[in-house]
């Protein structure tokens, strides 16, 4: 049995600040911009400069599972592709997609909030 490289001590270091902006987000856009910050941030700290990561790199996809989408640069890079494969991150990523889809909805039902919050801005 092929040994599995584990990042949850990442995923545990990141979370907090992440679970934070979540729950500050004003919209589903924000929500969106959250998680690929998120999950780039991730990405930079476990690749270590070894490659360069994109904004278009990684999607939110609130409409199915698993909530995000990992672009093809990204899946046909050996280097990327390698550690996807032989790791945890597909699930680390998959969590912070998970704890962003409930707020996503539940700003995506009270669209009110979203709107008083922009009125009042102007």
């Amino acid at each position: 049995m092929a040994k599995q490289i584990s990042f949850t001590k990442q995923e545990n270091r990141i979370l907090p600040k992440f679970r934070e902006k979540i729950n500050k987000a004003e919209s589903t856009e924000d929500v969106k911009k959250f998680f690929v910050y998120t999950a780039i941030e991730l990405f930079e700290t476990i690749f270590q400069e070894k490659m360069d990561f994109h904004y278009e790199d990684i999607a939110f996809d609130p409409e199915r599972e698993p909530y995000y989408i990992v672009s093809n640069r990204l899946r046909v890079s050996p280097e990327f592709g390698s550690v996807w494969k032989a790791s945890d991150l597909p699930h680390v990523v998959y969590r912070l997609a998970e704890s962003a889809i409930g707020r996503y909805r539940h700003l995506e039902k009270h669209p009110e909030k979203t709107d008083a919050k922009i009125r009042m801005q102007t």
